[in-house]
């Protein structure tokens, strides 16, 4: 959604800009094109991401800055309260899901890891599957993915004669326990959710978005703060926040419903299908 996300912020002062998930900086390379004036600082907790966008963007010199953080830990960033605009795609990145070796995709055979920082010594997919008891991981697929059959999966889990250490072994497990006229009429992949599910588990999402959410008024003078969300714990964590930081007389919502893409968009990236946008100006309160 980076058309809708660069005419909010046209409209809206953009001298100083944080991309919150860097990624491999296509949101600051179009920003900093489609704004001359613009500074943009990046931040990610992948380092591979850091080390990528600033090979990438290394020709725009001090109007960009890459730094290996977590925007959970937002008001740690020096001068957090200066940027004029915040933007966060959140989210698993395209690099992270194609690199078989991430454990991210239920499409590509690889290590059960999906650590979106590696270097850190957190435990890892595999990690949860093996050491949790059924009702723990059942709790976790029902909750961060939304899935109906959580417990059915969970059971299997436990079952399983050795530990499920592949994205390849993970999915061979949830097409056999999933009953075949169960797997027909999903309409997606039988194993999205429970990836999905075990991704925010590992990496804390829901909680380090919270944190994010409730530092952001609190660091910040004037600015517009934009999220792309792409499943539904994520949208209604940003949307409350939104509506509670302007019954707080902390500034307006812009976006009454959320922005969705373009048929064209999702023509050309079926992977936009799911993004919501919402977009909140701050103010001095």
């Amino acid at each position: 959604m980076l058309a809708e996300v660069s005419a909010l912020i046209e409209a809206h002062s953009h001298a100083r800009i944080l991309d919150g998930t860097l990624g491999l900086g296509g949101y600051s390379l179009a920003m900093l094109g489609r704004f001359p004036s613009a500074k943009i600082l990046g931040i990610d907790r992948d380092p591979e991401a850091v080390r990528i966008s600033r090979e990438r963007l290394g020709t725009y010199g001090a109007r960009f800055t890459a730094m290996h953080q977590n925007f959970g830990d937002i008001s740690g960033i020096g001068g957090i309260g200066d940027f004029d605009v915040l933007v966060f795609d959140l989210g698993v990145s395209n690099m992270q899901l194609t690199d078989s070796r991430r454990g991210f995709s239920f499409q590509n055979d690889g290590p059960l890891d999906m650590r979106m920082n590696p270097d850190d010594d957190s435990p890892t997919a595999a990690d949860i599957l093996r050491d949790s008891d059924s009702k723990t991981l059942a709790e976790i697929f029902r909750v961060y993915g939304e899935e109906r059959y959580a417990r059915l999966i969970a059971e299997a889990v436990k079952r399983s004669p050795s530990p499920i250490t592949t994205t390849a072994g993970l999915v061979a497990l949830i097409r056999d326990t999933l009953p075949q006229p169960v797997q027909r009429k999903m309409g997606t992949h039988p194993a999205r959710r429970i990836f999905q599910a075990l991704r925010i588990c590992v990496n804390r999402e829901t909680e380090e978005l919270e944190a994010l959410l409730a530092s952001i008024p609190e660091v910040n003078k004037s600015a517009l703060v934009i999220f792309v969300s792409y499943h539904s714990l994520e949208d209604r964590l940003v949307k409350h926040s939104f509506r509670k930081w302007q019954n707080d007389g902390r500034g307006k919502i812009l976006t009454r419903h959320p922005l969705t893409p373009s048929q064209e968009e999702c023509g050309r990236n079926y992977k936009a299908r799911s993004a919501k946008l919402r977009a909140f100006y701050l103010t001095v309160n």
